[in-house]
């Protein structure tokens, strides 16, 4: 057994009650950068856990012990350069002679590369390729989630659409249509908070949804967004004009998303027909 230990590249722990390491294979020496001398009687958490989870690391090892349950777990760990590394750890309970648990032994696989893969196909899945922004999926599930009747605490819905879009592709070229598309993202997502969601509706219209924001304090939000909007796009020596209509909605627990979607959407439509009426007059 021990001949297996020593030539696995898992890297292979075993920890007592205390928490202090009474044995560690080569693969642990070699991440950790410490002999098998140097690392057997340090406690484990001061070695290779991170700071932020050795609270939770001392307690999960804790209850194993009181319980003598083994159990798996999910962490990341510093290796000897002192980069995080994502570890996925089997943790089983060691027991004496009295079958009476007294230490952990853990066998841990790096897994960093598989979560940062996976991380990307679900980011690919999720977002617009183009500006960044979240799809149109993202935001159906989330207003689905904050209008649940049950348990949803109602949200507000920015509808915005660039206005005279056709126009800056056909003076400019679609690479120039594309930079602004971008840009519009950017400055939405700059003007959000970490719970509001930027999602790429489709084209050149884009919906920002408030978590519990409500219908006064939307309307104000939808005004300042289309002010703010307001500023060109420089490109090199091309001055690309910008501005975007906005309209607004809010919705409660037990509304129908598609109709609380449908009301900033025309909101949104009625603003654009107001805004550019006079000048088509004028035209005219």
């Amino acid at each position: 057994m021990s001949a297996v230990v020593n030539a696995t590249t898992a890297l292979v722990v075993m920890v007592d009650g205390d928490g202090r390491i009474l044995l560690a294979n080569p693969a642990m020496e070699r991440f950790t950068g410490l002999a098998g001398n140097q690392l057997l009687g340090r406690l484990y958490h001061d070695v290779y856990v991170i700071p932020v989870d050795i609270p939770r690391a001392q307690r999960a090892v804790a209850a194993a012990l009181a319980d003598g349950t083994s159990f798996f777990d999910e962490g990341d760990w510093l290796r000897a350069d002192r980069t995080w590394r994502r570890m996925s750890m089997q943790n089983s309970v060691v027991t004496d002679d009295d079958d009476r648990p007294y230490a952990i032994a853990t066998v841990a696989i790096d897994v960093t590369e598989q979560r940062e893969r996976e991380a990307l196909v679900a980011r690919r899945a999720t977002t617009d390729a183009l500006t960044g922004a979240w799809n149109r999926g993202v935001l159906f599930e989330a207003l689905q989630e904050h209008l649940a009747p049950d348990s949803g605490r109602g949200c507000a819905l920015l509808f915005c659409d660039v206005d005279d879009f056709k126009a800056v592709n056909d003076e400019h070229g679609h690479a120039i249509g594309d930079q602004l598309l971008v840009e519009v993202a950017d400055r939405l997502m700059a003007w959000t908070g970490a719970g509001d969601l930027v999602s790429r509706f489709g084209g050149d219209e884009f919906v920002v949804l408030y978590p519990g924001l409500g219908e006064s304090e939307v309307t104000a939000m939808a005004s300042r967004v289309q002010a703010r909007m307001r500023e060109p796009l420089e490109i090199g020596a091309v001055r690309v004009p910008l501005s975007v209509s906005v309209g607004s909605a809010t919705g409660r627990p037990g509304d129908d998303p598609d109709q609380v979607l449908a009301l900033a959407d025309r909101t949104m439509y009625r603003r654009k027909r107001s805004r550019t009426a006079p000048s088509e007059h004028r035209r005219r």
